[in-house]
């Protein structure tokens, strides 16, 4: 940190005053204002990033230029400045956080290899860990679901605890939230968010972060700047390093009036997602102001903040102000933190939410809360809203609508069919609740391999792929049929409004007589072990149980495409006659094969609607018009008869919002984290010892690591080929993707299947099908997340020839083109990238519009490089990937407007020259060069996507982890 002497703005540390006659100090942005008096009228998110440009005024990473750069903003200038924004602290879910926590352990063996210190390798600022991803959904519907759940979670993750419990003590800044607490973004927003920070010499500052989660966005809803980045930018943040970005434009969204009556934050959210993706806000700063604002809680702020994925921006900012501090006071802050926490804000002018005209905004966007609507978004996109009374009529549309046009390519003629389902051997009695204890399924299975991968006992006790059976032996399934209903995910679940909503929905329902179809497999997964409080305190648990809504974990579950399998009868239907089933979930992601690879139409929807259409079973179910289902004495029971008032909610809402409560929760992340927790035992010392396991392994990413400063780009070309970071020559085109190509069809989640590369790999070192556990799991062992990446079900790769029927082909495959025998078969793109990179020959891949949306995934452009992809050229990316790919060495390339690779005629067999100046720069013209089969050339003008001084000298040291470590040892 720079200190008051040498700093270029020293006069701008003032005292400001705590409250009780206490005082502290702080870099005031009022006092910079009379130098620049542009600030007064920044938007409220770009002052708290100049604070912290301001703050950390060194001369060298952070110029005095930066500072007065900010200050003059311009709503409408072009973007050519990065901002040098250090951010407080990190936070992490437990898929990326362990591949991260695997990074860090290779930079020490790197370290003490060397004859270094391995201790000059620690997080500088507070970095925390929430195991979140891990639960599935395998037990469901009764009440003993969680305990089961979370008995199988220890069973299957064991290693990758162990390797968090080494991370805990090695590093004097790292801590974990053990699993069972609740969804990284909610124990965020309720527990490890303090408002602001004090330094060592007194002065205070606010809380800024990143996450590596893309929903680290949800934090916005308080008025903490953060957004998710890649797990290798977040551990260049940790590591001491700013986060480099493009001053943004910053949209402001003006809300008006009030929500009617009915109407939920979830309506809401989905109605700013449709409204903010037509208005192409990526990369963009959206901020919200207006009267309309102050209406909206804090739990529905953050609603909001938590989709700017889905509307693509990097942020959905919520100032300060008195409900933000309700908040703090609900959720059990203590009041030395609030008041520091109020008198900052004030002292620094960013307390209250700015009325219309008081800010320069780069666009301003109305909505009037009266016009919202309830609605779902779907069946493949968040952004696809849908009224809820057109869902029906959306969804027969879209059954025989082709693949193009976001259908289902089905017959029309087979829309009502129905198809008998038997089970064979189920029991008399209600199957809903399974046994005490998981019984073996035969021999023992390797599920704890931190021991090579021997199997052992305990193993044999995990069921892992449980799926809870159903009621009947006997039953139907067609088109629409809601199979998976699920109360999940950050978006809501942080949300009491809408999760007692659900509560007193199900108590009407239950009270009316009605039931939940038995094939639906139903959870209930809270953000926080506080909302079972709540609910069980109000009365309304029972009721969500009594309709299968049990709590089955506390975690990100179906939206991450944990929700477990369903019924083997039931895949085997939906499988053998191609039917169109569908998930109905409170989530925020659903794209294709997410939820379930054999679930077509996804659909995002508020808690109380999810509810609902569990009760009505199937998407064609009209619910503005046509019953929810039978009740009592066979009564036609309409969404209005149990749909409950906003008088209802508030009357509850005292509940969910106890101080006390939060704090005696949180208490026990310290002194009481549970014996499953507990009876994990980790190795210790400060460099990791990497025992065999398929789980963690050491990364390749330092093998040739050289310490030179000046050390050389690795080769782009292949091997004997010319040694320029601005060329790529004589490469193979990989893939041919369309638009919407997303982090989950390049590096999925989810299942893993046998007959992949990922599978074949898993039991060729020993492991069953049964213990593949998930993607997610496994991200810690670059073996596997090499060989998944590419390898999603649904993703399909346009070079390959239509299917008779017209379709294309699904799947991580290819068409090898290297001249030889193999020439022109179809194989897997893992097994292709082999065979290139054994050959010398680079690869690259070519795709459409929004290459790279979803989740902020690390591996998505790791696997890229282990899979020797040099180049990805699309027609625009999505922010975290487009930085992802730059920070691990691989080049991200733009089609001029009007252009792409249909446009110049590709099929996938030419050979591809990319020439970028010798300078790489930023965002500078380079030239794509195509030969063709037959010998014929043609050229074309791109736009090479690195954005920025810093990701040149990422790129050139062959990414960002080596430049980091460069510096550390320095």
């Amino acid at each position: 940190m720079a200190t008051q002497k040498s700093h270029a703005f020293a006069s701008t540390r003032q005292p400001f005053k705590l409250g009780s006659g206490k005082t502290g100090q702080l870099y005031s942005l009022p006092a910079l204002a009379r130098k620049y008096p542009n600030i007064k009228r920044l938007p409220v998110s770009l002052r708290i990033v100049l604070e912290s440009v301001l703050r950390h005024c060194d001369g060298k990473k952070v110029t005095a230029e930066h500072v007065a750069q900010l200050a003059n903003w311009q709503p409408k200038a072009a973007r050519t400045d990065e901002i040098p924004f250090t951010v407080a602290r990190v936070v992490l879910q437990d898929f990326t956080g362990v591949p991260l926590l695997a990074d860090l352990a290779a930079m020490r063996s790197t370290a003490a290899a060397m004859g270094k210190d391995p201790k000059k390798i620690e997080p500088l600022v507070p970095v925390d860990l929430v195991v979140d991803h891990s639960v599935m959904v395998d037990y469901y519907g009764k009440k003993n679901a969680l305990d089961l759940n979370m008995k199988l979670e220890f069973l299957r993750n064991r290693e990758r605890y162990e390797f968090m419990k080494w991370g805990m003590q090695a590093f004097d800044t790292f801590g974990v939230v053990p699993p069972g607490f609740g969804i990284v973004h909610q124990v965020n927003l309720e527990y490890l968010a303090r408002g602001v920070h004090k330094r060592a010499d007194g002065v205070y500052y606010p809380d800024t972060l990143v996450g590596t989660d893309s929903h680290t966005t949800m934090i916005n809803g308080i008025g903490v700047v953060g957004w998710g980045v890649g797990g290798i930018e977040a551990e260049a943040a940790m590591l001491g390093q700013p986060v480099y970005f493009l001053t943004p434009d910053v949209v402001g969204f003006e809300l008006k009036g009030r929500l009617r009556e009915g109407c939920t934050a979830t309506d809401l959210v989905l109605t700013v997602t449709e409204i903010l993706r037509q208005h192409k806000v990526v990369g963009k700063f959206v901020e919200f102001f207006g009267e309309g604002t102050r209406t909206l809680s804090l739990p529905d702020r953050a609603t909001i903040g938590n989709m700017a994925p889905e509307y693509g921006a990097t942020m959905g900012f919520f100032p300060v102000d008195e409900r933000t501090i309700e908040y703090f006071q609900g959720t059990g802050r203590t009041k030395a933190e609030i008041d520091a926490f109020e008198a900052y804000f004030k002292a620094q002018k960013l307390f209250g939410i700015p009325k219309a005209g008081e800010i320069d905004y780069s666009q301003v966007i109305t909505l009037d809360l009266g016009t919202v609507a309830p609605s779902l978004a779907g069946p493949k996109r968040p952004q696809d809203r849908i009224e809820l009374g057109n869902v029906s009529r959306q969804f027969v549309e879209l059954f025989s609508k082709p693949m193009s046009d976001n259908g289902f390519n089905r017959p029309a003629e087979l829309l009502h069919t129905r198809v008998h389902v038997t089970r064979d051997n189920v029991p008399d009695a209600d199957e809903r609740a399974p046994a005490e204890a998981p019984t073996p399924l035969g021999a023992p299975r390797a599920m704890v391999e931190m021991v090579a991968n021997k199997s052992t006992l305990a193993a044999a006790l995990a069921e892992a792929d449980v799926v809870e059976p159903i009621s009947v032996s006997e039953y139907s399934l067609g088109n629409g049929d809601v199979l998976i209903a699920a109360i999940t995910s950050c978006t809501n679940t942080s949300n009491p409004s809408v999760l007692l909503a659900a509560g007193l929905l199900a108590k009407k329902a239950v009270q009316a007589g009605l039931t939940v179809k038995p094939h639906v497999k139903t959870s209930l997964a809270p953000g926080s072990r506080i909302v079972t409080e709540y609910l069980t305190e109000t009365g309304l648990l029972p009721y969500l149980e009594k309709l299968g809504f049990a709590v089955a974990g506390y975690g990100c579950t179906t939206c991450i495409g944990n929700a477990g399998d369903l019924a083997p009868e039931i895949n085997e239907a939906i499988t053998r006659n191609e039917l169109v089933a569908a998930a109905v979930l409170s989530g925020n992601r659903n794209f294709e094969a997410r939820i379930h690879p054999n679930l077509k139409a996804n659909f995002l929807a508020s808690p109380p609607l999810v509810v609902a259409y569990a009760i009505a079973g199937n998407m064609m179910v009209d619910l503005m018009t046509q019953p929810v289902g039978k009740g009592k004495g066979g009564k036609d029971v309409f969404l209005g008869d149990i749909w409950p008032t906003s008088d209802e909610i508030n009357k509850l809402l005292k509940y969910a919002m106890k101080g006390k409560a939060f704090r005696e929760n949180y208490a026990k992340v310290a002194t009481e984290p549970g014996k499953l927790w507990e009876r994990i035992e980790g190795v210790t010392g400060q460099v990791y010892n990497w025992p065999t396991s398929t789980y963690i392994a050491e990364p390749p990413f330092f093998a040739d690591f050289a310490n030179e400063s000046g050390a050389a780009r690795a080769d782009l070309t292949g091997a004997g080929g010319q040694n320029d970071a601005h060329r790529v020559s004589g490469a193979r085109i990989m893939a041919l993707f369309g638009d919407s190509i997303t982090t989950d069809h390049i590096s999925p989640a989810g299942s893993i299947k046998d007959s992949s590369p990922a599978g074949q790999w898993l039991l060729d070192h020993g492991v069953q099908k049964a213990d593949f556990n998930s993607y997610g799991a496994r991200r810690g062992n670059h073996e596997v997340m090499m060989r998944g990446t590419f390898a999603n079900v649904r993703i399909k790769n346009l070079m390959l020839p239509p299917l008779e029927s017209g379709s294309r082909e699904e799947g991580g495959l290819t068409l090898f083109q290297q001249p030889g025998a193999l020439q022109g078969t179809k194989q897997y793109i893992y097994d292709a990238a082999m065979k290139y990179i054994a050959a010398g020959v680079p690869t690259v891949v070519f795709a459409g519009e929004e290459y790279g949306t979803g989740s902020s995934r690390d591996w998505a452009a790791k696997g890229t490089q282990l899979l020797g992809i040099k180049a990805v050229v699309a027609k625009s990316f999505e922010r975290i990937h487009r930085s992802n790919l730059v920070g691990m060495g691989v080049l991200p390339l733009q089609f001029k407007a009007g252009e792409s690779w249909e446009s110049l005629g590709l099929k996938g067999d030419e050979l591809v020259e990319i020439v970028c100046d010798e300078q790489l720069t930023p965002q500078s013209d380079a030239r794509l060069v195509i030969t063709r089969a037959d010998g014929t050339k043609d050229e074309a003008s791109l736009t090479l996507r690195i954005d920025t001084p810093i990701e040149v000298d990422y790129f050139r040291a062959g990414g960002i982890l080596p430049y980091v470590l460069r510096q550390l040892l320095a």
